[in-house]
């Protein structure tokens, strides 16, 4: 029993000596007797020589943790009703603080502490303390009414602590709502700025571009003036007037073509020609460029012609774009290499490859080269002229032809390529012999991954039956993972949306592994955007089908691999096949 003005003992117990201070400063206004203890042991020794108020007890901690000398404190009769606040700088599962409940513990104070929150607490169990103490002395003569009165307190003591449970996840749950709020608006703010920018910096070129022909037309209007003009000087002026005004027009007509095609209001004439023609005439058209800063531009054309069902005036003009593009960004005495080149996933499609030995493209840039202000804010354009619309228009011009084009580039300094792949026109399709349905495709270990079983083992059962193939099955992304390191397939059938780590992922993991780096990748999923198409390329993905695959595609698929499964090179971009299906 307490006698009349003594202080009631409050045990710390933490294995810091700073901590220690810390809570001594934040209890000392309480003005009762503050007791330390370093470790488990020490707090058992000190439960031996004293009572105390309530238990201050660190949650980790070496030797003996908070929760085994709470169970320590608990089995000895004379503290087993002492109560404890556990204290912890970690997050703890909902067991772990069951368990601090089952073992005593009224509360727990996470690190760093709230001193207002941590001396009202500890107040409350020090009154409870004396008023129990009070009550003790009481109870000689009031021992019914005391014992209703310590119920009264342990239901208080329990809808507080649960009160208080309550408004701290209320308060975390609107916490972070906000902060996800917030983070949001920056992001939406950052993109805000970035598109502003990017057409400032394109207008700016825009004027640039302008006043520069104006200004070599305003001179030459002034020599004209002249009563003594040289009829020489005179043609010359003349010469220069036409130039610029070729040179502005142009200018104005990328300017309403992109507009064009971006509201869908351009016509495309089209007829079937011989590719290799366009382009010998695109070729003619930069030459001056090529020759004036000494490059050596080197065609590669296969035997044979292709025909594509195309508007002349605007598949040149992609073509011409691109290579102006190649002469531009590239040093004097540079490289530009053309390639022509039937698709080899599907012989239906041509693909022309525009390759440079230039400044390259960096990697966070090749995803937005298209774009019509992207190229606005870079070295790269900054570094030459024209209004860096060119790529944008030549990617709207190759979707109207049903094509597509993308970018490759190791980064600055590497070069570039860009890739147009086009639909070769039914006549010529015809006459080509691609693969037939029934080709005979050499036995390969195949790997299935995809978490729909039916699907999985329907297509499995096909393949087994429908040749020698061995085939293993795996249903998450991981287990593929596994599975491709002990089965080492030849080629991978993967589904992209699976349910632990997607399909693009595995990708990029396969193609990080040296084992895997030329192995065939092809993309099964029900995802068909052009987006999709897009990320699944960057992956590594080879090949990219639309489920459902009429197994007559998947056959022709296999079977376009099959010669040249050891050979394919994997790091490189390749393009992906449109092969016809009907969804």
């Amino acid at each position: 029993m307490l006698a009349a003005g003594e202080k009631a003992n409050i045990l710390l117990v933490d294995d810091m000596p700073a901590r220690l201070l810390t809570y001594e400063a934040i209890l000392g206004s309480l003005d009762q007797n503050l007791v330390r203890a370093q470790s488990g042991e020490e707090a058992l020794a000190k439960l031996l020589e004293m009572e105390v108020a309530t238990i201050l007890l660190d949650v980790s901690m070496p030797g003996m943790d908070g929760f085994e000398t709470a169970a320590m404190i608990r089995g000895h009769p004379r503290s087993a009703q002492t109560p404890i606040i556990f204290v912890t700088g970690v997050h703890l599962t909902e067991i772990d603080r069951l368990r601090g409940y089952e073992m005593g513990a009224v509360d727990y104070v996470s690190v760093p502490v709230m001193p207002e929150i941590l001396r009202g607490k500890v107040q409350v169990l020090v009154q409870l303390y004396l008023q129990r103490r009070e009550l003790t002395r009481l109870n000689e003569t009031m021992a019914a009414a005391n014992v209703e009165l310590a119920a009264a307190h342990a239901a208080l003591k329990t809808e507080n602590t649960r009160e208080l449970h309550q408004l701290n996840r209320t308060l975390e749950r609107a916490n972070e709502q906000l902060l996800a709020e917030v983070a949001e608006r920056k992001r939406a703010e950052t993109r805000l700025q970035e598109e502003v920018k990017r057409k400032d910096d394109f207008l700016a070129i825009l004027a640039h571009e302008l006043r520069n022909p104006l200004s070599a037309m305003h001179n030459g209007v002034q020599l004209m003036h002249a009563t003594n003009l040289s009829t020489e000087r005179m043609a010359w002026v003349r010469e220069l007037l036409d130039r610029q005004i070729t040179h502005l027009t142009r200018l104005i007509d990328d300017l309403l073509d992109v507009r064009r095609i971006t509201s869908g209001r351009i016509q495309l004439k089209r007829e079937t020609l011989d590719l290799e023609a366009v382009i010998q005439q695109s070729i003619e058209t930069v030459r001056p460029l090529v020759d004036s800063r000494r490059h050596a531009l080197v065609v590669h054309v296969p035997h044979g012609s292709f025909n594509v069902d195309a508007d002349p005036v605007r598949l040149s003009q992609v073509f011409v774009n691109l290579l102006t593009n190649a002469a531009k960004y590239t040093a004097e005495g540079g490289r530009v290499d053309l390639t022509i080149a039937r698709d080899v996933l599907d012989p239906s499609w041509v693909c022309v490859r525009v390759r440079d030995t230039g400044s390259g493209i960096a990697p966070e840039m090749l995803e937005h080269v298209f774009e019509l202000f992207a190229q606005a804010n870079t070295s790269r354009a900054r570094n030459q002229s024209g209004l860096g619309i060119g790529l944008s228009l030549v990617r709207g011009l190759v979707e109207l032809h049903g094509g597509t084009v993308w970018a490759r580039s190791d980064g600055p300094g590497t070069g570039s390529e860009f890739t147009v792949r086009l639909p070769i026109s039914r006549a010529t399709s015809e006459s080509v012999s691609a693969p037939a349905a029934n080709t005979d495709v050499p036995p390969l270990r195949l790997l299935i991954v995809d978490d729909n079983v039916d699907t999985a083992t329907g297509l499995a059962a096909h393949l087994r039956e429908n040749g020698t193939h061995e085939v293993r099955l795996a249903h998450s992304g991981e287990l593929g993972l596994t599975a491709a390191e002990e089965f080492a397939p030849d080629l991978v059938l993967l589904d992209i949306g699976l349910p632990d780590i997607d399909g693009y992922e595995v990708a990029r993991r396969l193609r990080a592994d040296e084992r895997f780096k030329h192995v065939p990748l092809v993309a099964l999923t029900g995802f068909c955007g052009d987006a999709d198409r897009v990320r699944a390329r960057l992956a590594g993905f080879d090949q990219y089908l639309v489920k459902p695959v009429p197994y007559a595609m998947l056959n022709e698929v296999l079977a376009s691999f099959a010669p040249s499964l050891a050979s394919i090179d994997s790091g490189n971009v390749v393009p992906f096949p449109q092969l016809k299906q009907e969804h």
